[in-house]
């Protein structure tokens, strides 16, 4: 069980895109093949470098690199396509390969404990670092996630790949895959899953390998990848005039590797040379959720997708933390989600619900579960902050389109319902939208999406949160094994979304596979704890509370998550055991 009242929770985003067009050049890129059976019927896989040589960055005022070495896994013949689920909490995670066999598909499972989470494969990129004597100085392992930093080797690869983004870390997720495209390559590259090393300014080698138990399973040739490292110190001043110190006094370093912790591949100032520097908070900010204290409160991340955290916790961060250079279309500071257009008019015709396909809302047990003192604002309270998420396990979207009526402050909303060819079949109102001005919101919300109550031992409602209105957006993907998953979900980005105050329509759409996060950690929106005495409770995240819209089930829209909460008033504790077999806060 996880005791916290101030504990900082973290959780790391993905490393961002690596360019990897050197490859193309790059001699022996051409996976080798294997004797193993494997090789004849899954993909060619082979590890190689981008490049010969790399700089890395240490930064004066948060020292310590990163090792984004630049190295690729590689799928050549068919892809490399693994499928990670859970039946349920109480089972443990499971991971099978595609294969082919006469050209057919099947699922092959592998080794029971080749995986525990959905973050990626463990220990898979083996590193070793020699100094220019030959001496080692480092040697590591880093977890690979097939879906990181993904591009093309060859110029007759498929123009996109069709897997996912990212791996996601939510630890109530139930269902990832995970993929190479044929004719692809994905950086072995932890991202900041991993910490920074501290290595001191100077010239380096770098031997990356394939572990041995990977090796085997995947049919990979034993082929280390080796590559020349320099590193570098910067400062955060650089941008004034403050050269970067070298291996060599006076050496020009060109242009250094971003910060993992910068936003990724997308974003200005990223990948900085001299004279360009990042600011403080771009290059050196411990990972966040992905939504800054002033953009998109509550809402958890966009693609990548670790759960958000609660309001108290992003406090702790002060002068380093998270402020992304948001922009429209760009809320986690990197990348732009298209939009999806909603109806121009009003539906016409008689309201119906036909019988075809729908959404299916499932609730996460609560997590990020933590004590807040409400800030300035609310001296002398104690609050229960906590991240709540409703996912659609399908097999149709959720589709919700708001129309304003002239002059009036909220939109009707209605649901909208699809036939197999995706053509619209009916709707049906469904309540209102609302728009929020706070800071932080300044978006359009449908109401009545979901609640929180914090319950007795006995069940009882002891505690209801204030939040129920949401702007609906794919935030975590939870189960993309489930039938009609979409793996490249649009409205991951809330400017496109949840429209502007003087919006005449807006479209809301929540995928199949995915879900929303949100954390409730404000006053209004927390429970409030403080009169509430000490003792087992469970908070409850409720799906659909008025049933206004039209699901698959309604069985399944609550989850329960058990706390204690201990302490005395203005020191409150909460402990929070495993839920089964997840035993993570």
């Amino acid at each position: 069980m996880t005791r916290t009242r101030t504990t900082r929770l973290r959780r790391p985003l993905l490393a961002g895109t690596t360019a990897i067009a050197a490859m193309a050049v790059t001699a022996g890129f051409v996976a080798t093949t294997s004797d193993s059976a494997e090789a004849a019927t899954g993909p060619n896989l082979s590890l190689i470098a981008a490049s010969t040589s790399i700089t890395l960055t240490s930064w004066k005022e948060d020292p310590g690199v990163y090792l984004d070495l630049g190295t690729y896994l590689t799928a050549e013949g068919k892809p490399l396509e693994l499928k990670v689920t859970r039946k349920s909490y109480k089972d443990p995670v499971v991971i099978t390969q595609t294969v082919y066999e006469g050209g057919k598909a099947k699922a092959k499972a592998l080794p029971n404990g080749t995986v525990k989470d959905f973050s990626g494969l463990p220990g898979f990129a083996e590193i070793t670092i020699t100094d220019k004597a030959g001496k080692q100085v480092l040697r590591r392992a880093e977890s690979f996630c097939p879906n990181n930093a993904s591009g093309r080797v060859r110029p007759d690869a498929p123009a996109t790949s069709k897997y996912p983004e990212s791996c996601p870390t939510n630890a109530f997720t139930l269902g990832s895959v995970w993929g190479v495209e044929k004719g692809w390559a994905a950086n072995t590259y932890a991202g900041s899953y991993t910490k920074p090393v501290k290595l001191a300014v100077g010239n380096y080698t770098a031997k990356v390998s394939v572990a041995k138990k990977y090796r085997d399973l995947f049919g990979i040739a034993n082929k280390p990848a080796t590559v020349k490292v320099t590193v570098e110190e910067r400062s955060f001043e650089d941008g004034r005039g403050v050269a970067p110190r070298t291996a060599k006094s006076g050496e020009h370093a060109g242009h250094g590797a971003a910060h993992p912790a910068a936003p990724a591949a997308g974003a200005a100032h990223t990948g900085h040379g001299p004279g360009h520097a990042p600011t403080p908070a771009q290059a050196a900010a411990p990972v966040t959720s992905g939504a800054g204290p002033s953009y998109n409160v509550g809402h958890g991340p966009l693609k990548a997708a670790p759960p958000a955290l609660p309001w108290a916790l992003k406090k702790q961060q002060t002068a380093r933390s998270m402020k992304a250079g948001d922009t429209a279309g760009r809320t986690d500071g990197s990348r732009k989600a298209p939009a999806l257009g909603p109806q121009s008019k009003r539906p016409t015709g008689k309201p119906s619900v036909p019988n075809v396909p729908k959404p299916d809302l499932r609730s996460l047990p609560a997590y990020g579960i933590t004590i807040s003192d409400g800030g300035e604002d609310v001296p002398g309270k104690d609050y229960l902050a906590f991240s709540a998420n409703v996912w659609n396990a399908g097999p149709a979207q959720l589709v919700v389109d708001g129309f304003r009526s002239p002059g009036k402050a909220k939109m009707d909303a209605y649901q909208y319902f699809y036939d197999a060819k995706g053509k619209q079949v009916g709707y049906t109102p469904t309540g209102t939208m609302e728009w929020d001005p706070r800071p932080g919101h300044v978006h359009w919300h449908f109401t009545d999406f979901a609640s929180y109550r914090l319950l007795k031992a006995d069940r009882k409602e002891t505690v209801r949160s204030g939040k129920e209105a949401f702007c609906l957006a794919n935030t975590d993907a939870v189960d993309y094994t489930v039938k009609n998953a979409n793996w490249h979900p649009y409205n991951t980005d809330l400017s496109t979304a949840c429209g502007q105050e003087n919006s005449i329509s807006v479209r809301e759409v929540l995928d199949v596979g995915s879900g929303d996060t949100y954390t409730q950690d404000l006053p209004g929106q927390s429970f409030d704890i403080t009169d509430v005495p000490n003792g087992t409770y469970y908070i409850q995240v409720l799906a659909n509370p008025e049933n206004r819209l039209k699901e698959t089930s309604t069985a399944n829209n609550s989850a329960l998550r058990k706390v204690v909460l201990g302490g005395k008033p203005g020191k409150r504790t909460v402990t929070v055991p495993a839920h089964d077999l997840v035993n993570a806060n």
